[in-house]
């Protein structure tokens, strides 16, 4: 398959009548620094002090471009407690002419609504399965028109920073992707998969001008779920269907989407749930499910001070999983982001149930979850400086 699509690529580069290169090398660098408060209901240390205010993240961004090629990089630096070090994206890309691009290393996935589904600092359900801005090691082609948008793509694997024979994926990542964990503690790593050998489709058709426009979209994926301990492949889809509305101030992100994950572990191995990682924290999620998420938001410009515009929305997100005996997982941000200058501000009200980083159920939350669990709020506020 590689073979085939690198044939592909080669031809498509000597069939491009027109190279689009500039005499000098462009280079722009950018970057933020983040910080966040959080108080949450489940904390009670965190409650009888107010909350905790503290370092969240320091990014650096490169882009250059030169005689047609391009460079894309983001590289982050969290605190140890959420993995420390990691690179978000870097990838090199050539345009074949304004409408076609290739990107070439760790880029985006292109499924469904990109490049967020969701307007809040927290993102969506979607994201903490890894199927909301994931980023993965591979080879993309896009087309970008008035009308129709698609993409197409080959990821020969998620993030891969250990090139060892039988290496666990690290923990060190910015996106949710399958991984290793171990669950009783005994040191030893348990569900030990990794994503390979992926290709994705994404097709979007845009209706409408710029005063309003409806886009209407299909994704889909299919790849590889490789088990260390059995050096046997399983496998992975899933699919979305995506609308975006955009009216003056006002604007509307949907999605359905459905997923499943079949391993081949070891004998007593639960099938039914699949470890996945990032910021330093891998948990357990349900190997099958579908996600339904509806974001609305509204702009209203500003004039105080430095603030020039108010971002109000609220996003839902609900994953309903395929095993009966297994609690479904809901969170709900309803917030506003302040725009003032280079400075963004989230101030968000997180509520969920059963979702690991809005209540204690951090492990199991989005895999069997508690019959029981109630409502958890998580009160959050992150500035950044991007420059």
């Amino acid at each position: 398959m590689f073979s085939k699509i690198t044939l592909i690529i080669g031809l498509m580069l000597l069939s491009t009548g027109a190279i689009y290169a500039q005499d000098k090398p462009e280079l722009e660098i950018g970057g933020a620094l983040r910080f966040n408060y959080n108080l949450s209901s489940w904390k009670d240390g965190q409650k009888k002090r107010g909350g905790d205010f503290g370092y969240d993240v320091f990014r650096v961004n490169a882009k250059a471009k030169y005689k047609g090629i391009k460079l894309n990089a983001e590289y982050r630096l969290y605190s140890e407690g959420f993995g420390g070090g990691m690179l978000k994206q870097g990838w090199v890309a050539y345009d074949f002419d304004p409408k076609n691009e290739i990107q070439v290393g760790l880029t985006q996935v292109p499924f469904g609504i990109t490049t967020y589904n969701s307007h809040n600092w927290f993102f969506s359900m979607n994201y903490y399965i890894g199927l909301e801005d994931d980023h993965d090691m591979g080879i993309k082609f896009t087309h970008t028109d008035k009308k129709w948008n698609y993409a197409l793509a080959f990821f020969k694997n998620a993030e891969e920073q250990r090139f060892g024979s039988n290496s666990d994926v690290s923990d060190a990542r910015y996106s949710y992707d399958v991984a290793s964990i171990d669950i009783d503690g005994d040191g030893i790593l348990d569900f030990r998969n990794k994503e390979v050998n992926q290709v994705n489709g994404q097709l979007n058709y845009v209706i409408g001008n710029d005063s309003i426009s409806h886009t209407i979209g299909g994704s889909g994926q299919f790849g590889g779920l490789y088990n260390l301990d059995t050096e046997e492949m399983g496998s992975h889809y899933a699919a979305a269907l995506h609308y975006q509305l955009k009216y003056k101030r006002f604007g509307v992100k949907a999605q359905v989407t459905k997923y499943k994950k079949t391993t081949k572990g070891p004998a007593g191995e639960s099938k039914q749930v699949v470890a996945m990682t990032a910021y330093g924290a891998p948990y357990l999620t349900a190997a099958a499910g579908q996600t339904y998420t509806l974001g609305v938001q509204y702009t209203l410009p500003v004039n105080w001070g430095p603030v020039s515009s108010l971002q109000f929305y609220n996003d839902y997100g609900y994953l309903e999983k395929v095993n009966s005996d297994f609690a479904d997982s809901i969170m709900n941000v309803t917030g506003v982001l302040v725009t003032a200058g280079n400075v963004y501000t989230y101030f968000d009200a997180a509520a969920g149930k059963n979702q690991p980083w809005l209540g204690p159920q951090w492990t199991n939350g989005l895999a069997d979850g508690a019959t029981d669990a109630n409502w958890e709020v998580r009160f959050n506020m992150n500035i950044g400086y991007y420059f």
